[in-house]
């Protein structure tokens, strides 16, 4: 298998898997990199570390400051306490928190991913609506009536006495 195609193949498992970590793995959040494959990381317990990447994320996958990672802490070392399992994206990150495992701690950095919060709308607006968007549904035409009701008031007058084969009753 040619260079390409691992990476190919390394970047569409992560996009393409969601995963829910199980009881040896924790989340963390990535704080900074520190060269040589290592990420300075904040965990579920508020502990500071640094963790390496895996030959496999190398040069195909780059994590920002603040993206969640679920890590493995490894026996071995005293500097580089763990090893990255899995980069999270948001659909990932909602996918944890859907399944309750997501840590308290980085609670309102999931709310911050949620339709909601991008949106600035509350959630009662939604669940007025059955969980569908406002802007996907179609316009309210109650302020609409009204409006046409005046306008039709105000033409109603017959201020033109032209002869209109449409009116039933010609002048």
């Amino acid at each position: 298998m040619s260079v390409a195609s691992k990476r190919r193949h390394v970047i569409k498992k992560i996009q393409m898997e969601l995963v829910l970590p199980n009881e040896e793995q924790m989340i963390a959040r990535v704080l900074s990199s520190c060269g040589n494959n290592l990420l300075e990381v904040e965990d579920e317990n508020s502990e500071k570390y640094l963790v390496s990447m895996p030959s496999k994320f190398r040069k195909c996958i780059w994590v920002k400051r603040g993206q969640f990672v679920v890590i493995v802490p490894i026996k071995e070392g005293d500097r580089v306490r763990a090893e990255v399992e899995h980069i999270l994206d948001e659909e990932n990150v909602l996918y944890i928190r859907e399944h309750k495992q997501w840590p308290s701690k980085f609670e309102e950095d999931a709310l911050k991913m949620t339709r909601e919060s991008k949106r600035n709308t509350k959630s009662s607006d939604l669940e007025s609506h059955c969980g569908i968007d406002a802007d996907m549904l179609p316009p309210d035409d109650s302020d609409d009536c009204s409006d046409d009701n005046e306008s039709e008031e105000e033409y109603s007058g017959d201020e033109n006495n032209e002869y209109n084969p449409n009116r039933s009753a010609a002048p």
